[in-house]
């Protein structure tokens, strides 16, 4: 009986993390053909590292992690194979000043650790860091400028 409840409360879970837009891992195999298509044209000369799973406000979506030329590229698409989303990590050093600028300021007395530019739909829409500050770990982000963003990306 309480493996039966136990079993029952992890499918729950599970189940809810999807509905609630957290990630799950999945195989190669389960990805939808239309994914698979965009996967494979975007991960030519890419490391794949993983797949996985998210519903977010009532649609399906999959991300494919890869390593491209030593760096993180994650790509989101959505169940028709459509990019969605790309976070790629730049180097912090080879950023616009306007933008190392807007995110030293950011971060304030933080230390910046991994940047990352995100673009959806084909444009350029924000760059994001992780900063760490007094030992707790936090996200920034600023605008292609360099600028406050009205809203988080």
């Amino acid at each position: 009986m309480t493996s039966r409840i136990i079993l029952v409360a992890v499918t729950v879970l599970f189940a809810g993390g999807i509905a609630s837009g957290q990630e799950h891992k999945i195989k190669h195999a389960e990805l939808p053909a239309a994914v698979e298509k965009t996967v494979m044209a975007q991960s030519q000369s890419a490391t794949i590292r993983g797949f996985s799973i998210e519903k977010e406000h009532g649609q399906v979506f999959y991300e494919a992690e890869l390593i491209v030329e030593g760096h993180a590229k994650n790509i989101l698409m959505d169940a028709k194979g459509q990019i969605v989303e790309v976070e790629e990590e730049v180097v912090f050093e080879q950023l616009p000043a306007t933008v190392k600028t807007g995110l030293l300021a950011k971060a304030a007395r933080g230390e910046i650790k991994k940047v990352e530019s995100l673009t959806k739909h084909d444009k350029l829409v924000a760059y994001e860091a992780q900063v760490v500050t007094n030992g707790k770990r936090s996200e920034i982000q600023v605008g292609p400028e360099g600028k406050a963003l009205s809203h988080e990306e």
